[in-house]
């Protein structure tokens, strides 16, 4: 499960690269962001083995391609990228009663879970801008990278669901 949430994740991280690079609004904040839709996946059907393979892969790519001089910054990163998904599976588990696949949820509880991971990470994320890069006017890049982790994470599911359609056989 660690390593399907690593190969998954940075298959995302390219395609997002490749597809969505010049939607870029500032570093590490897109308006689409396809990664993001992996890791409330990857969390919530694979609990702490997805977190970790989140981990793994965000200190893999904060420190070798995002902030590759800025140690503090790529560790901090890595943590919070994959905190925020695990805090909402958390969540899911205590007040959805998430069991082992997504099958006991309904449609509109994956999507509450959607929005609230495509609040929790840009909060924990521009708590760290704020309280230690000491960055102000945050409410801007806040909500872009609000929009871009739901609309990620809404496009990834979409299609996962679609493809699952295909894959089962019809009786």
């Amino acid at each position: 499960m660690i390593l399907a949430t690593m190969v998954m994740f940075g298959a995302a991280l390219l395609i997002n690269e490749l597809l969505f690079k010049q939607l870029e609004f500032a570093e590490g904040i897109n308006w689409i962001y396809l990664p993001a839709g992996v890791r409330l996946l990857a969390t919530l059907l694979f609990a702490e083995a997805g977190a970790i393979g989140l981990l793994a892969v965000s200190w893999l790519y904060c420190f070798l391609i995002l902030f590759p001089h800025e140690p503090v910054r790529a560790f901090a990163g890595g943590i919070l990228a994959s905190a925020a998904p695990y805090l909402v599976y958390l969540g899911a588990r205590r007040w959805l009663d998430l069991q082992g696949s997504l099958a006991n949820l309904a449609a509109w509880q994956v999507l509450a879970c959607a929005v609230a991971y495509s609040f929790a990470s840009p909060l924990l994320h521009h708590i760290w801008f704020a309280l230690y890069e000491g960055r102000g006017h945050l409410l801007g890049s806040f909500a872009v990278m609000a929009l871009g982790d739901l609309a990620g994470t809404v496009i990834l599911l979409f299609f996962t669901k679609w493809v699952m359609r295909l894959s089962t056989p019809r009786t």
